[in-house]
C-alpha cells in the first residue's frame, strides 16, 4: 500500500508544492483544497456580512434611510444564501477536507482530482449569483426560501441565473460528499474501526449522506421553478391547476435537513475541543454516535413544521409538532455530554474553549426557541416574525460560525506551525460574544410584539430594539474584520507550534509535526491509541 501511494506521490511533487499561483488552480491536495475552501468562505462571510450591514443600517430607525424597498429585498435574499452557501457550508468542507484525512491516517481524499473539480465549481457559481445585482430588473427578491409563485411569476430576469447558480453548488457538495464518504469508508487506517474514529468525522460521514439525500430534492424543485418560468409548466401556479404549497412542501423537505447540515458538523468540532481543555475523554462517546444518526433520520421527517400556517389538516399538525419536539431528546443527549465532559474537568480557557462554551451555550438558547417554534398553535403568532430571525440565527452564528471559528483557532498551530496571539484571540472572542447577543437577543422581542420579517420599514414601537440590534450587528461585523487579521498574522509568523500543540489534545492528527507536511501517513499509522483519545 505505501509503495502504490510513494508511487503516485512521485509525479505530484512529493517534496513539497508546486510554486505560483497554479499551485492552487491544479491542485489534488487535501490541505490546499481545505485551505482554498476556508478562504472562500471567509470572503462570502465578508460579503454576506456587507450585505446585512446595509440591511440593519436600514433598519437602524424607522421611515426609508438607505436603500430603496426594492434593493432591501434583493439584499436579504442575497444575503441568506451567500451566508447558507457560501459562508457555513463551504467553511466545513474546508475543515472536513483539512482534518478528515489527518485524523483517520489517510494520505489523501480518495477521490483528489473530484475534490480539485468540486472546489473550484463554487467561485463561478457565487460570481453568478453575486453578478444578479447588476442585471437588469436587479437580483432576486423573494428571501432565501425563494417561495413560488412569488419567485417564478413575479421574480426579476435574474432568477434563471440564480437557478443556475444554485444547481452549481448542488453538484460542488454532492461531489464533495461522495468524496468524504468514500475516504471515511475505504481509507481508515488499518486497525481503526468506525467506533475508533474522532467524533468530527462521524458527523462529516453522516452529514455528507444527508447532503447526498437533499441536495437532488433542491435542484428538483428549482428545475421545477425553471419549468415554470420559462416552459409553460405550471407547478406551483394555482391558475394553472398548480399548488404554491407544494413548493413549500419540496422546500422544506430539503431545507430541514439543510439546517442539520449546517450545525452537525459543528457538534464534531466542539466535541473535540472541550474534551481537549477539560482534560478528560468526551463523555459518552457511543451516545453521541446515536445522538448524531438520531438527528439525521429525525431531520428528514419534521420539514413541515416550517408550515404550520398554510391549513395543513389537524393530524399533520400533530404530528409535525410532536415529530418536531421530539429532536429535542438526542440534541439534549449532547448537550449534557459536553456539560459532563466539563464537570470536574481541569479547565483552561484558551480562545478555542471559549468559543466551544459559548456554543453550547447560545446554541442551547436557540434550541429553546425552536421548541417554541415546534408547538403549532403557539407558531401561529411566532411564523414569520423576528422571532424566527432570533431563532435561527443564534442557531448559525454561535452555532455554526462560532464552531468554525473554535476550529480555526484550535487547528490554526497544526495548519501554520504558528501559535496565534492568546490576547488578541480572547479580544475577538468577547467582541463576538458580546456583539451577537446584542444583535439578536432584542429580535425576540420585537419578534414577539408582532414585527414581521423582511420588512424595509416599521412601527415606531419597535424603534428601540433596532437600535440595539444595528449597533450589535456593527460591532459583530467590525470585529470579524480583527479575526482577519489575527489569522494573516499568525499564517506570517509568531511563536512555533509543537506537534501536540495542546496539552490535552487527542488524535492522530496530532502526532505529525506543526506545521502539517504536505503529505502525510504515507504509511499507515500503527499506533491508533490516540484516535479519539
Amino acid at each position: 500500500m505505501s509503495a502504490v501511494i510513494e508511487e503516485n506521490h512521485h509525479d505530484d511533487h512529493h517534496h513539497g508544492p508546486a510554486k505560483g499561483i497554479m499551485r492552487w488552480v491544479y491542485t489534488t491536495n487535501h490541505k490546499d483544497i481545505g485551505t482554498l475552501y476556508l478562504w472562500l468562505s471567509f470572503a462570502m462571510f465578508l460579503l454576506g456580512g456587507a450585505f446585512a450591514l446595509v440591511i440593519r443600517a436600514e433598519l437602524f430607525q424607522p421611515g426609508l434611510q438607505i436603500v430603496e424597498p426594492e434593493f432591501f429585498n434583493q439584499l436579504i435574499t442575497l444575503h441568506g444564501l451567500i451566508m447558507v452557501f457560501g459562508a457555513v457550508m463551504p467553511a466545513f468542507v474546508g475543515l472536513a477536507n483539512w482534518l478528515v484525512p489527518m485524523m483517520i491516517g489517510a494520505p489523501d481524499m480518495a477521490l483528489p482530482r473530484m475534490n480539485n473539480y468540486s472546489f473550484w465549481i463554487l467561485p463561478f457559481a457565487f460570481a453568478m449569483l453575486s453578478s444578479t445585482l447588476f442585471m437588469e430588473g436587479g437580483a432576486p427578491n423573494f428571501g432565501w426560501t425563494f417561495y413560488a409563485p412569488l419567485s417564478t411569476d413575479f421574480g426579476p430576469p435574474s432568477t434563471t441565473y440564480f437557478i443556475f447558480a444554485v444547481h452549481l453548488m448542488g453538484i460542488s457538495s454532492i461531489m464533495g460528499s461522495i468524496n468524504i464518504i468514500v475516504t471515511i469508508l475505504n481509507l481508515r487506517a488499518p486497525g481503526m474501526t468506525l467506533m475508533q474514529m474522532p467524533l468530527f468525522v462521524w458527523t462529516w460521514l453522516i452529514t455528507a449522506y444527508l447532503l447526498i439525500a437533499v441536495m437532488p430534492v433542491l435542484a428538483g424543485v428549482v428545475t421545477m421553478m425553471l419549468m415554470d418560468i420559462h416552459f409553460g409548466t405550471a407547478f406551483f401556479n394555482a391558475g394553472g391547476g398548480g399548488d404554491p404549497v407544494l413548493f413549500q412542501h419540496i422546500f422544506w423537505f430539503f431545507g430541514h435537513p439543510e439546517v442539520y447540515i449546517m450545525i452537525l458538523p459543528a457538534f464534531g468540532v466542539v466535541s473535540a475541543i472541550i474534551p481537549t481543555f477539560a482534560r478528560k475523554r468526551l463523555f459518552g462517546y457511543s451516545s453521541m454516535v446515536y445522538a448524531t444518526a438520531s438527528i439525521a433520520f429525525l431531520s428528514f421527517i419534521v420539514w413541515a413544521h416550517h408550515m404550520f400556517t398554510v391549513n395543513m389538516p389537524l393530524a399533520g399538525m400533530l404530528y409535525f409538532m410532536y415529530a418536531t419536539m421530539l429532536i429535542a431528546i438526542p440534541t439534549g443527549v449532547k448537550v449534557f455530554n459536553w456539560v459532563a465532559t466539563m464537570w470536574q474537568g481541569s479547565m483552561t480557557f484558551e480562545t478555542p474553549m471559549l468559543f466551544a462554551i459559548a456554543f453550547v451555550v447560545l446554541f442551547t438558547i436557540g434550541g429553546l426557541s425552536g421548541l417554541m417554534l415546534a408547538i403549532a398553535p403557539a407558531d401561529f403568532q411566532y411564523h414569520d416574525t423576528y422571532f424566527v430571525v432570533a431563532h435561527f440565527h443564534y442557531v448559525l452564528v454561535p452555532g455554526s460560525v462560532f464552531s468554525i471559528m473554535a476550529a480555526v483557532y484550535y487547528w490554526l498551530p497544526k495548519w501554520t506551525g504558528n501559535m496565534y496571539d492568546e490576547t488578541l484571540g480572547k479580544t475577538h472572542f468577547w467582541l463576538s460574544f458580546v456583539g451577537i447577543n446584542i444583535l439578536f437577543f432584542p429580535q425576540h422581542f420585537v419578534g414577539l410584539a408582532g414585527m414581521p420579517r423582511r420588512i424595509p420599514d416599521y412601527a415606531l414601537q419597535f424603534a428601540d430594539y433596532n437600535m440595539v440590534s444595528t449597533v450589535g450587528a456593527f460591532l459583530f461585523g467590525f470585529s470579524q474584520i480583527f479575526f482577519l487579521f489575527i489569522v494573516i498574522k499568525t499564517i506570517r509568523g509568531g511563536k512555533k507550534a509543537t506537534s501536540r500543540v495542546w496539552e490535552g489534545a487527542h488524535g492522530l492528527e496530532w502526532t505529525i509535526p506543526s506545521p502539517a507536511p504536505y503529505h502525510t501517513f504515507t504509511t499507515p499509522p500503527k499506533d491508533l491509541t490516540e484516535a479519539h483519545g
